[in-house]
């Protein structure tokens, strides 16, 4: 049986590895990103897998929207044993106070980071409601959705609103009779080019900045492969629907 996996901003990072921690013979990936990977292409030619990337401005809504009714057609449901959205795109941009944002950075920013998720995942539901087998949406969080942060008024807001659609999908999920299992993972600090950007930041705009700059010389970042696996391991077992999950509980020295 085949598994599919459908993930947004595969292409680097968080994305990228977890796309490559999956592969395996017989699954199939459907990458919605700007941009395609080589390595990614080659590596699920010697798995044996299906990979196909799918140019996608995921702050274009008119077009994320027609996303899954495009993959839908593709899929075979009747050889599927099981499907996964990973909604991981995202950005930190712009950061600044408020008062400093340009309006449109702000719209694509809430259109990257929390639209996209909630579009994909309407779909998702809607195009998969029928499907008997094993069903689940994994929306990348951040520590930040839970306090706040100078500078970063729009991605805490983007992230602790994408932590309260899902715990209010699992809720619903629990009245279907084939249920889709949603959580949100919070993956912490990691190794990726988010970090660079942010210590790009002045202290002017992102006050943290020095303790980000601080993380990176220490060697305290996370690689985004190390993360991957930790959600891996997680999505392979029971999920509790509508949870919140964070990197931190699957580390020892937590």
């Amino acid at each position: 049986m085949m598994n599919v996996f459908i993930v947004t901003g595969a292409s680097r990072g968080l994305g990228q590895a977890l796309v490559k921690g999956l592969l395996e013979k017989e699954s199939r990936f459907f990458c919605l990103s700007r941009q395609t990977d080589d390595e990614l292409r080659n590596l699920a030619k010697e798995k044996g897998a299906e990979l196909e990337f799918i140019n996608l401005d995921l702050m274009d809504i008119t077009k994320i929207k027609k996303a899954i009714p495009d993959i839908a057609a593709k899929i075979d449901f009747e050889a599927m044993d099981q499907i996964y959205l990973i909604n991981n795109a995202g950005t930190v941009s712009p950061t600044t106070t408020v008062g400093g944002a340009e309006v449109d950075k702000l719209a694509q920013s809430i259109h990257l980071n929390y639209m996209a998720p909630m579009v994909l995942s309407n779909g998702f539901v809607k195009h998969t409601k029928q499907f008997k087998g094993r069903k689940v949406v994994v929306n990348i969080s951040s520590g930040a959705a839970n306090r706040p942060v100078h500078g970063w008024s729009e991605y805490c807001s983007d992230k602790a609103g994408l932590d309260m659609f899902t715990k209010t999908f699992g809720l619903e999920q629990s009245r279907e009779k084939y249920p889709v299992e949603v959580i949100s993972f919070s993956p912490g600090v990691m190794n990726t080019g988010m970090q660079k950007e942010i210590r790009s930041s002045s202290m002017k705009d992102f006050a943290g900045v020095e303790d980000f700059k601080e993380l990176h010389e220490k060697g305290l970042l996370h690689s985004p492969q190390f993360v991957a696996d930790q959600l891996i391991k997680l999505m392979s077992g029971k999920l509790e629907n509508g949870r919140i999950y964070d990197i931190k509980e699957f580390l020892s020295d937590w």
